[in-house]
């Protein structure tokens, strides 16, 4: 029988291995996870909780007993499901939380088997680790950041995509947050990452990067969301150039409402999100916003919430973050697919006269 073999996060190549098999329990994995990896967990959430539970309250050697039963028995139902079918020359990377018991025990058998299993020496954490100090030394390259600036309702994040569709190398740090942003930018349909996935996911999109290229991002605050932008990519952006886009507030006005049916088909849920930002406002500001929200007065409102609210917000905003004034001023009469690819075809050309 072979020794099974170990390697260090530093080496893998993902693409070499026929599955990257993650088998802590669905929460563990749900936080953050190798890329491409799938879930076949050797003790569920309850398992887990239980054998923890035993190794506090009676002893380790009773932990272990149970572990292995359910261990033993969540394997075989592996091995008779998702196994039961691989070649003879079937090899995966295997990995748990830190390279132990759990991953060991079911690469020794796949091992046994006939099958050549390769496991990820200190597991997840160690990957994480190696994430964090990998994305620390690449942003010290001097990737070349623009951001582009804009009051709320400016179509950022949609030009961006035409950015890309120009050959731009851009990061849209809203979609990999799942979050727009702002007190009503919570995304009805998904939840957000992790922290630790969001920083993974962002590390991984630019390590694809050339550094003789700029990567264009929108003006953020520090946090999207529940999430954090790293402190050192948080730097770079805010020494970074500025591209300012105005556009005239009636036509932000538009761009919003055909950007946010849910809240114009849900007004109890657009007054609840409403809350999180009534301490920031005079009851008089708040109640009319109500008051339009209950008459589906929905272009009077979005005017006003701008007028009192997004835009000195977002100003205030901009002047603490950004060191600099824009390098560059654009101006859009409306907001359209056809405005903003046009948009993004002037930037582009700008870069390179």
């Amino acid at each position: 029988m072979r020794h099974i073999k170990p390697i260090q996060s530093k080496d893998i190549h993902l693409a070499e291995y026929d599955d990257v098999i993650d088998v802590r329990s669905p929460l563990e994995f749900a936080e953050d996870n190798l890329p491409g990896s799938i879930n076949l967990p050797v003790l569920s959430n309850s398992e887990r909780e239980e054998v923890g539970t035993i190794y506090k309250q009676m002893s380790p050697f009773e932990a272990r007993r149970r572990g292995a039963a359910l261990v033993s028995h969540n394997i075989a139902e592996h091995l008779n499901n998702y196994f039961f079918e691989k070649e003879k020359d079937y090899s995966p990377l295997i990995y748990c939380w830190r390279g132990g018991e759990r991953s060991r025990s079911i690469a020794t058998i796949l091992e046994s088997i006939g099958w050549k299993p390769v496991l990820l020496e200190g597991g997840y954490q160690a990957y994480r680790k190696h994430i964090v100090e990998s994305f620390d030394k690449l942003l010290q390259n001097n990737f070349h950041f623009k951001i582009i600036s804009g009051l709320t309702g400016s179509g950022k994040t949609k030009l961006l995509k035409q950015l890309n569709e120009c050959g731009m190398q851009i990061i849209n740090l809203e979609g990999l947050a799942a979050h727009r942003g702002s007190a009503l930018g919570e995304e009805t349909s998904i939840e957000q990452p992790s922290q630790k996935k969001f920083e993974r996911l962002l590390y991984e999109k630019i390590l694809s990067f050339s550094i003789d290229q700029p990567i264009f991002l929108e003006s953020e605050s520090s946090r999207i969301g529940n999430l954090q932008i790293p402190s050192n990519f948080w730097t770079i952006m805010k020494s970074s150039p500025v591209l300012e886009i105005n556009v005239d507030r009636k036509y932000r006005v538009d761009f919003l409402l055909r950007e946010y049916p849910h809240f114009t088909e849900s007004p109890d849920l657009l007054k609840s999100k409403l809350e999180k930002i009534k301490h920031l406002k005079i009851d008089s500001v708040f109640n009319t916003w109500i008051s339009m929200v209950e008459e589906n007065n929905h272009e009077g409102f979005v005017h006003s919430i701008l007028k009192d609210h997004y835009d000195a917000a977002y100003l205030s905003s901009r002047r603490k973050t950004y060191s600099r004034e824009p390098d560059h001023t654009f101006s859009l009469n409306e907001i359209n697919d056809q405005s903003l690819n046009q948009l993004a075809k002037e930037i582009a050309g700008s870069l390179s006269s």
